[in-house]
């Protein structure tokens, strides 16, 4: 099992000095979470989405956490491939810089992003993306063990050309795809990939997904495999906020996850801008939450959009580990029992002071991380003894 964090590098305050401040805040908690036995950084890439997400160069970010580390493993959760955006030549070249630099501590997501604000930047109409998304992904592999390189597609043409450097990993590093409904897990199953499940998904539906991504991994063809390296994994993303004061964690927690729902909310779903209140309590916040749930129950089914957890998980007020560290042990043993083969924490919501999310990473340094650890390892002993 391992223990991760992933970031937005979202924020209320979008000033200047607020923007970079988050930034820094980023690295000091990434390098406390190498001291704390964490096992990944993850960084999402967004483009022009003000306050959701300033993680627009997340190579960047990453390149920079892993030069100040030395053990913790670095992820793109994940890479966006519109050709436009992020050729692939220049995508293969990146991930075998880093993961030569972080001596094969890369982890290498691919998507397409989740807006036309996004897709629209770069003069693409977002529906019309994922055969692009698709050649890329298949490609880039390709030019990362391939002496030359030579592709005459679709959307990508490559004159016949030797792209450097070869990555650190052999063949290169484990691949995943991000997903979030029915046909993105079962993609990623039958290409051989692992799944990096970014919705506020609870047990229940985790293991849901898990059922889905796993038959599609066991049912996989040789001529699906996206690259030379068969990953199979499924990470879940766990919204925490871990203190002392149960109290005081849900009330920060759930102002933090009422903040990120609305703020995808405005710029996936046209929605007002988001809001924040710190003097309302936790049940308050998740009220607010639950009727903004059935709010947007009442718009998807005016618009005849089937409802499904890739819209609603945001404003789920029981999926979270909002609490104490037992509170957090008992809802990470929820995920792991529903198939996750990794919990991709989220501690840097709107609103969530720095040093909240310090003491969330020292409690689940000190007291979750290791209640895991030691009962893996009390059953590796029973196994060997059996």
């Amino acid at each position: 099992m391992k223990f991760s964090i992933i970031y937005e590098a979202q924020m209320v305050d979008t000033s200047r000095e607020n923007e970079q401040a988050v930034f820094h805040q980023i690295v000091d908690q990434a390098k406390y979470a190498e001291e704390m036995g964490f096992d990944c950084i993850w960084c999402v890439e967004h483009t022009a989405l003000t306050q959701y997400a300033h993680m627009s160069a997340p190579e960047t970010v990453l390149a920079f956490i892993a030069g100040a580390t030395s053990r913790i493993h670095v992820g793109h959760g994940v890479v966006c491939l519109p050709p436009a955006m992020n050729h692939p030549v220049k995508v293969a070249e990146r991930i075998a810089t880093l993961d030569i630099l972080s001596k094969g501590r890369l982890h290498f997501g691919v998507g397409k992003g989740g807006t036309q604000q996004e897709a629209g930047t770069f003069g693409y109409n977002l529906e019309e993306l994922q055969p692009m998304i698709d050649e890329s992904m298949y490609l880039i592999p390709k030019i990362m063990v391939q002496d030359e390189i030579e592709h005459d597609g679709t959307y990508v043409k490559i004159p016949k050309r030797p792209i450097h450097p070869s990555p650190y990993q052999d063949p290169h590093p484990p691949m995943y795809m991000a997903c979030t409904r029915e046909h993105t897990l079962v993609a990623a199953g039958e290409r051989g990939i692992g799944a990096l499940v970014l919705g506020f998904s609870g047990p229940e539906e985790i293991a849901k997904k898990n059922a889905i991504y796993r038959e599609a991994y066991r049912n996989r063809k040789p001529e699906d495999q996206v690259g030379f390296r068969p990953t199979e994994h499924l990470a879940a993303l766990c919204a925490a906020t871990v203190l002392d004061d149960r109290e005081k964690a849900r009330k920060i927690g759930l102002r933090g996850q009422r903040f990120f729902a609305e703020s995808i909310a405005y710029w996936y779903q046209g929605g007002p801008k988001p809001t924040i209140d710190e003097n309302l309590s936790g049940d308050e916040q998740a009220a607010i939450l639950d009727k903004e749930k059935q709010q947007t129950i009442a718009y998807l089914s005016e618009e005849a959009i089937p409802v499904g957890d890739e819209h609603l998980s945001n404003y789920n007020i029981a999926q979270d580990a909002y609490g104490t560290p037992d509170d957090c042990i008992r809802y990470v043993q929820r995920l792991i029992d529903a198939g996750a083969d990794e919990i991709l924490f989220m501690f840097q919501m709107g609103g969530i002071p720095h040093d909240v999310i310090m003491e969330t990473i020292r409690n689940i340094g000190e007291k979750v991380i290791p209640h895991f650890r030691n009962q893996a390892a009390a059953k590796q002993v029973e196994t060997v003894a059996g």
